[in-house]
């Protein structure tokens, strides 16, 4: 018994040395942990979805799982990592709403000796790193969904399309690199204008919303592409409303790979969603695990996304959320 307790003393010393080295919060292996989720907000299908996957898995890697939602607002949401720090939970899993205001949140837990995972959303690289300020982003390559669903607008164009973009939540990463990937890729199309790029917020009605608007100042629009599907959803309501054909005379790209979506593709009114799935639950408590035993992870634990059209959208959809 003395010598087992020995050896898991000496390995809580390694684990936290090599923590300590990095410039990390050490975390000690043990049996059940208190752990931080805050949510940025629960108005959407795939926040929905991430929220259960977290929920589930807490059963399942014995977590006590504190969770709060910020109801989108960036300010709730320090205020929910700050209440967490209080209380001293063993480690935070944050999608950050914004990449500015989340960031002294991130720090101050560092400081109360927390150790911090960010899930699908970072904070700003210039000021916060991952493995030194915060252990590890888990999320999808934002640039590389854009780009995707650029190419796939390319491949199923004739050259010529002017374009809407709907961004999602201003000052987040995945509306900044969705934006550049996509536009970037677009640039080298000689035939392709973006004559409008304007937040819908991630939100439904939000992004009926603004179609509603760019359509009254470009109605010859033929092309719309918005960062998720629920704006894409929400651009379709406006466009039908105004007597227009999605599929049809107007061409819809998306991100996200939810049901709805799938189905819109299977409609006809959505050429294309890219997957980013919201299932972290899992790669969530792998990596902790794998954290608190002292073992190397990476500072970017990658998700690999899939790409929907009408060639296999049927075939997924009775898994999407």
């Amino acid at each position: 018994m003395k010598l087992k307790t020995s050896l898991a003393t000496l390995a809580a010393v390694l684990v936290t040395t090599a923590a300590t080295a990095q410039g990390l919060p050490p975390l000690e292996q043990k049996d059940q942990y208190t752990v931080g989720f805050a949510q940025t907000e629960s108005n959407n299908p795939w926040r929905i979805a991430q929220t259960k996957s977290f929920q589930d898995t807490a059963a399942s890697c014995n977590w006590n799982l504190v969770y709060t939602d910020a109801a989108g607002s960036a300010a709730k949401q320090v205020a929910d990592v700050d209440s967490m720090i209080a209380q001293g939970v063993d480690a935070i899993f944050l999608p950050p709403r914004e990449e500015q205001p989340l960031l002294p949140a991130v720090l101050r837990a560092k400081g109360a000796g927390i150790p911090v995972f960010l899930v699908d959303r970072s904070v700003d690289p210039n000021v916060a790193k991952a493995g030194v300020d915060y252990v590890t982003f888990m999320g999808s390559d934002f640039i590389e969904q854009g780009r995707r669903a650029a190419e796939w607008l390319i491949a199923n164009s004739d050259g010529t399309e002017v374009i809407v973009e709907l961004e999602g939540t201003t000052g987040s990463s995945p509306a900044n690199d969705r934006k550049k990937g996509f536009d970037d890729a677009v640039a080298g199309q000689s035939g392709m204008t973006i004559v409008a790029s304007q937040s819908g917020d991630f939100a439904r009605d939000k992004g009926r919303q603004v179609m509603e608007t760019l359509l009254q100042s470009h109605p010859d629009v033929t092309v719309v592409y918005a960062h998720n599907d629920e704006m894409a959803i929400g651009a379709i309501q406006a466009l039908e409303a105004a007597g227009r054909k999605p599929g049809e005379d107007v061409t819809l790209v998306s991100i996200d790979g939810t049901r709805d979506a799938l189905q819109a593709i299977i409609d006809g009114k959505l050429g294309v969603s890219v997957e980013s799935a919201p299932f972290f639950g899992p790669v969530a408590c792998d990596t902790m695990k794998a954290y608190a035993a002292g073992e190397d992870v990476p500072t970017w634990v990658k998700v690999e996304d899939r790409v929907f059209t009408k060639d296999n959208a049927a075939d997924h959809i009775g898994e999407a959320y």
